[in-house]
């Protein structure tokens, strides 16, 4: 008989399955004739609905990071008024760990519907500033992407073996996005487009290049060729027939499963895993790089399975679409092992990329629609205090 193992008490696994059941209920899963949950519609209002109640989780965790940063980080964010579009002038900056900007970066983060990620593995965390006007525009980070993906595996030619060699040379996009008033001008198109630069890839050599992989302990002197992403909710408008001079900045490729964990909140999963733990289960704490990016689903799953619930819960059924960006002319050959050196074929920089994409999307947009100009900074802070619809019912308190 082992010693010092915890054994879950039967009362305990049924107040966890209730507050499942709950959990997957208020995000709109219905009870199926044979008792599975299944998804809501899968409209992007659904979407929207589905992550909001992690978002607000989010934000009443944050609150009090938020509201004693808030005064010195605001004066980063633009009023539309104060904006000549003619002029903007897009920079990107690396963020460094422990800086300010570091701060500005997870501030700004918490503005979208749709919670950002943290990323896992190597991570380039990017600031879009608009150095005419001083002001935030927006931001994007790359990490390392997921293992397994169907869409993005076939439109490569990869198969297993040369997925593990080749994998270092890919990052995706698991955050982008621009903030008022930039995003009234489509500024979301112009951060995404600064992606497929020059900057983006010396940035990454100077970083990776040299670096020793975790699992295999040596160095696979990387070079980044190209970058992956998923839309936010469903068919995305941002990436979609997205070009610059002709040239194809992200192209969609497939689109994902429907497989995922954003819909388990973090509490509900802190809940899972101390389930795994009592009862001995190695999941509970195999959490460490290098042993696989589907970490939270494989737990999920396996929580589900013990607790007697549907595994297949972990489906929460939203389908997203997958993209492509190349950075280089041969990066699919390359990445297949075709091609043994990476071609660099007069790549743009990131300001000619930004003057391009201002050309482009941000000046006729805001003679389109001038509206962007009534947009106030302040206004900024209102969107973080006054979103957390979920937090306020679950307190009992009024909302409007």
């Amino acid at each position: 008989m082992k010693t010092g193992l915890v054994i879950a008490l039967p009362g305990d696994e049924a107040r966890l399955k209730r507050k499942v059941r709950t959990h997957f209920k208020r995000l709109g899963f219905v009870k199926a004739p044979d008792g599975t949950l299944i998804p809501p519609n899968l409209d992007k209002q659904s979407y929207r609905d589905m992550h909001a109640h992690q978002r607000d989780s989010r934000l009443a965790d944050n609150r009090a990071w938020i509201a004693a940063r808030s005064n010195r980080l605001i004066q980063h964010f633009a009023s539309g008024a104060e904006l000549d579009v003619e002029r903007i002038c897009p920079r990107i900056e690396l963020v460094r760990s422990g800086t300010w900007q570091g701060d500005l970066f997870r501030f700004a983060s918490y503005y979208w519907r749709i919670p950002i990620s943290e990323g896992y593995g190597r991570r380039l965390r990017f600031l879009v500033w608009d150095d005419y006007h001083g002001k935030l525009m927006g931001l994007f980070a790359l990490g390392d992407a997921v293992f397994n993906l169907r869409a993005r595996d076939d439109f490569i030619g990869w198969d297993h073996h040369r997925r593990m060699d080749a994998m270092v040379n890919l990052m995706d996009a698991y955050a982008l996005g621009a903030v008022p008033p930039y995003n009234m001008l489509l500024g979301g198109k112009l951060i995404a487009s600064l992606i497929r630069s020059q900057d983006v890839v010396d940035i990454f050599q100077a970083k990776y290049h040299d670096s020793v992989g975790v699992i295999s302990g040596k160095s696979k002197h990387a070079k980044l060729v190209a970058v992956t992403t998923t839309s936010a909710l469903g068919r995305s408008s941002l990436y979609n027939r997205l070009k610059l001079n002709g040239q194809p900045i992200f192209h969609p490729i497939g689109s994902t499963s429907g497989w995922g964990h954003f819909h388990v909140s973090d509490e509900l999963f802190n809940e899972l895993r101390e389930y795994l733990r009592s009862v001995g289960h190695h999941y509970a704490d195999s959490h460490g790089y290098g042993q696989g990016p589907n970490y939270r689903l494989r737990l999920i799953r396996k929580a589900f399975g013990l607790l007697g619930l549907d595994p297949d819960m972990a489906k929460h059924g939203l389908v997203r679409e997958v993209f492509f960006c190349s950075l280089a002319t041969n990066s699919l050959q390359f990445l297949r092992g075709d091609h043994k050196h990476v071609k660099y074929d007069n790549l743009p920089t990131a300001a000619q990329m930004g003057e391009a994409a201002k050309v482009r999307w941000v000046i006729p947009r805001a003679k389109r629609m001038p509206e962007f100009q009534t947009w106030r900074s302040e206004e900024f802070l209102r969107e973080l205090d006054g979103t957390n619809v979920h937090i306020k019912r679950k307190h009992g308190e009024r909302v409007a």
